[in-house]
């Protein structure tokens, strides 16, 4: 227990020798949680209040220690007989003195809680009577206005209505009536003002508390002002105009506050447009009904349900109408990206030169390329002419490597020799010494020109007899090709592909102007390049030749070719030799592709297969909407010709071919061989081999087909022998174009020729009672023939045109009568004949026409 310490006056543990203070904090450490979740460790203090009176002895004690918390010391512990508290027990105690001094701060704090209700209850209490109180005295003036109304209204009508006195009104009161009354007033505000406290003033600069209200209805006139100022001051004051216009205006702007309130909250999105759209998607992508997208298009002026389409700008006129952010995308779109690589400076390296050989057929060319690669190209042609353009790689002395395109000379394949200019650097004009410049050279020349590309001519075949090379830079000179002996700037070579000479100067000329060009290219980006032939072949299915023309194309390369798209397989170099990666101004055959390209398409390299399907897919859509557009223009103009001169005869052909610029050379040269007459109708052209739904087709329209080096399947033979179908095979463009030529003349009407036999003239007439009147005529020149056309002639006017009837010599039917005979004749359905008229005998004869 404790004791008090007699001679300082402090309090300490009954432990002799030893006196000590006893804190008055407490600390330590608690966690506090907060109401998100996180939790914070914060430190406490707990002070204790002291609390000392003096003893008996006059010595200070403590009052809580010795009997404020008398319960508390009977539980403590006792020291030991050693007079020392031990460990457990000086816990204890501890323990005990801070339990105690929560206790007292729980009890303060409700003690002060309780204080603070009692507080807001009595302000509460005092509020109410506030408000009590108040509405009382509104309630009294209130009543103390109306009656004041209703006195003044009494007196009025006393006025009005009784006689009026010599002296004065009869109504209006006496002095002593008036002086009590205002008494009465008077004595009454006083006992107002005792029985009422005295209110504090407000500073209002308003009207006061005891002033009466603004009349209820009514404005203020001229005569009840006038009224009010003879009777000492105004009445109730009525609410101006001004007032009433605020608070309309006040409620107006409550209204529309409550209704923006009520009404949901538009969410402002990213709305996609495209190029068109349907209403109804348009109003899915706004999270919209599609009646209020009606709705506002008809406020518009345009009239569309929610099926049909609008395009884009109507469309984003909607969708900003509506609040929401217009994002405009185009189905090209997919496309941005394709084909376009930024090339570094410091990456960019020399490459081989793109040199494409051009001529007229039978200039050899390909024998000028088969000397330069050491091979026999020439020989595999079929009747010894290019129809297929080739592409190959030679590697002239030093290391140096040249790309060759060799391109067909026949007129047919003027497509072909277009597309090997437009991905040339160089044209090497190929012109034989012997035949000088033809046709196709011409041609050449200019594809040349429009490419912008140099030209180098070679000058071949100068083995032979005959060849005259200055022959042929003269005639290059009609074409404005001025070569260097003649004071160009043409490069000219004379060369011999049988007996290879001058072979290295021509390689030394190409060269040389690469590197007058400075062709550069990058390695590293992803691959571009063209599509210089494409084909079909059985076990490997579509085969491209490719020209790459930068970067490098690998194995396993994701590529978009045209409207088709593909995984590279395996790449083939012109000798037939797979290869892992093809470089820049490398030509090599691609096989992965999922169809058949056209030849001259674009070649990329993209990023994933997802990508290369897309692009396909929306070049897919283009061309048939454009070949649709195309074959729907073409049939109405056809209709219209065909109305104005006839129905024109029409063949359907069904085109197959090894590879696409075959294809394509003989459209070209069927549609060169149509007239107004008679027309070609393609049904079908494509590469492969001849299937069963060609023949289905070919036989649906009776047409035929055409299989330049393709061959019909056994199924489609079968097909074809049984339902009476045309295949037509071919390996040289020659024949082709000749059949087709007689086919379509065939389908011209015959030519119809005359041929004049004689003149008769008539003298004299006669009538026989069958056969009616019969010209007795003298055959004055040639012969008229029985069965033949004649014709009636009266003063040199054809008046009739028909046939003989009968033609007789006497009373005998004859074949014919000659020149200086009298014979007989009369006319089918015709009888108005006179002396003098002259009959004209001719035959008419059918010619078969050809183109």
């Amino acid at each position: 227990m404790t004791q008090n310490n007699e001679q300082d006056g402090k309090l300490t543990l009954n432990r002799p020798g030893r006196l000590e203070l006893k804190k008055t904090v407490e600390t330590g450490q608690v966690r506090q949680s907060f109401s998100h979740g996180r939790t914070k460790s914060v430190t406490v203090e707990v002070r204790k209040k002291r609390t000392f009176e003096r003893g008996a002895s006059g010595r200070m004690r403590a009052v809580h220690e010795a009997e404020g918390n008398a319960a508390d010391a009977a539980v403590l512990p006792l020291p030991d007989e050693t007079g020392h508290l031990t460990e457990r027990e000086r816990a204890a105690r501890v323990r005990a003195l801070h339990d105690a001094a929560a206790d007292e701060e729980r009890r303060r704090i409700d003690e002060l809680e309780q204080e603070r209700q009692r507080l807001a209850e009595a302000e509460a209490q005092r509020k109410r009577e506030e408000l009590e109180a108040k509405r009382r005295e509104e309630e009294e003036n209130r009543r103390k206005v109306e009656e004041q109304a209703r006195r003044k209204a009494e007196d009025d009508a006393k006025r009005r209505e009784g006689p009026e006195a010599p002296g004065g009104s009869a109504t209006s009161p006496t002095p002593a009536e008036a002086r009590s009354s205002e008494g009465g007033e008077e004595e009454e505000a006083r006992r107002g003002r005792k029985a009422r406290p005295e209110q504090p003033k407000r500073p209002s600069p308003g009207r006061g508390r005891d002033m009466p209200k603004r009349r209820d209805s009514g404005k203020l006139t001229i005569s009840q002002a006038l009224e009010e100022a003879d009777e000492g001051g105004p009445s109730e004051r009525a609410r101006s105009l001004a007032s009433m216009r605020r608070a309309r205006e006040r409620e107006r702007q409550r209204m529309l506050a409550e209704q923006r309130r009520n009404e949901p909250q538009r969410i402002v999105r990213e709305v996609v447009v495209p190029d068109t759209i349907t209403v109804s998607d348009l109003a899915n992508r706004m999270a919209t009904r599609a009646a209020e997208v009606v709705k506002v298009l008809m406020k518009s002026g345009v009239m569309a349900t929610a099926n049909q389409t609008v395009d884009a700008d109507t469309a984003e006129l909607v969708a900003r109408e509506f609040g929401h952010k217009v994002k405009r995308v185009s189905e090209a779109d997919v496309e941005i990206g394709i084909g376009v690589s930024v090339e570094e400076a410091g990456e960019q390296q020399s490459r081989p030169p793109v040199v494409t050989v051009m001529g007229h057929v039978d200039h050899g060319k390909t024998s000028l390329l088969d000397a330069l690669r050491a091979s026999d190209v020439a020989a595999g042609e079929a009747g010894g002419i290019t129809q297929h353009i080739g592409a190959y790689q030679v590697e002239v002395s030093g290391g140096q490597r040249i790309a060759f395109l060799d391109t067909p000379g026949h007129e047919a394949f003027t497509a072909m020799r277009s597309r090997g200019a437009k991905v040339t650097d160089i044209v090497v004009l190929v012109v034989a010494a012997d035949d000088g410049v033809q046709p196709q050279t011409a041609e050449a020349i200019s594809h040349a020109k429009a490419a912008a590309v140099p030209i180098i001519v070679a000058i071949n075949k100068m083995d032979k007899d005959g060849a005259d090379a200055n022959r042929v830079r003269n005639e290059l000179l009609n074409h404005e090709i001025v070569v260097e002996s003649l004071g160009g700037d043409v490069l000219d070579v004379e060369v011999s592909a049988v007996r290879k000479t001058n072979l290295d100067k021509l390689e030394e000329a190409i060269l040389l102007q690469s590197e007058l060009l400075e062709l550069k290219a990058s390695a590293s980006i992803t691959a571009q390049g063209a599509i210089v032939e494409a084909k079909m072949e059985q076990g490997r299915g579509s085969v491209a030749t490719v020209l790459v023309q930068s970067g490098t194309l690998r194995r396993g390369d994701v590529f978009v070719a045209g409207a088709e798209w593909g995984r590279v397989r395996a790449l083939i170099d012109d000798r037939g030799n797979a290869v892992e990666e093809a470089g820049p101004s490398q030509p090599v055959e691609v096989l992965g592709l999922q169809g058949t390209p056209s030849a001259g398409d674009d070649f990329n390299v993209v990023e994933d297969e997802a990508r290369a399907r897309e692009v396909s897919e929306y070049r897919s859509r283009r061309h048939q909407r454009s070949a649709f557009a195309a074959e729907s223009r073409g049939t109405l103009e056809q209709m219209f010709d065909q109305i104005k001169a006839g129905e024109a005869s029409e063949l359907a052909v069904v085109i197959k071919g090894d590879v696409q610029g075959s294809v394509e050379a003989i459209i070209g040269s069927l549609q060169k061989l149509e007239t107004d007459e008679a027309k070609f109708r393609i049904l079908h052209s494509a590469v492969g081999g001849i299937t069963e739904s060609d023949v289905v087709l070919a036989k649906a329209s009776a047409g035929i087909i055409i299989g330049f080096n393709v061959r019909a399947n056994p199924q489609a033979r079968d097909l074809a022998r049984r339902d009476s179908v045309d295949i037509r095979y071919y390996s040289i463009i020659y024949d082709v174009i000749d059949d087709m030529k007689q086919l379509l003349g065939g389908l011209l009407a015959p030519e119809m020729r005359e041929t004049q036999l004689g003149y008769a003239e008539i003298r004299q007439i006669f009538n026989v009672s069958r056969t009616g009147k019969v010209a007795g005529c003298m055959v004055t020149e040639g012969e008229v023939k029985r069965g033949a056309k004649v014709r009636l002639l009266r003063d040199d006017v054809v008046i009739h045109t028909g046939g003989l009837k009968t033609l007789r010599r006497f009373k005998d039917d004859v074949r014919s009568v000659q020149q200086g005979y009298e014979c007989g004749m009369a006319f089918e359905n015709y009888d108005d004949i006179k002396e003098g008229d002259v009959i004209e005998c001719y035959e008419v004869e059918e010619v078969a026409r050809t183109l």
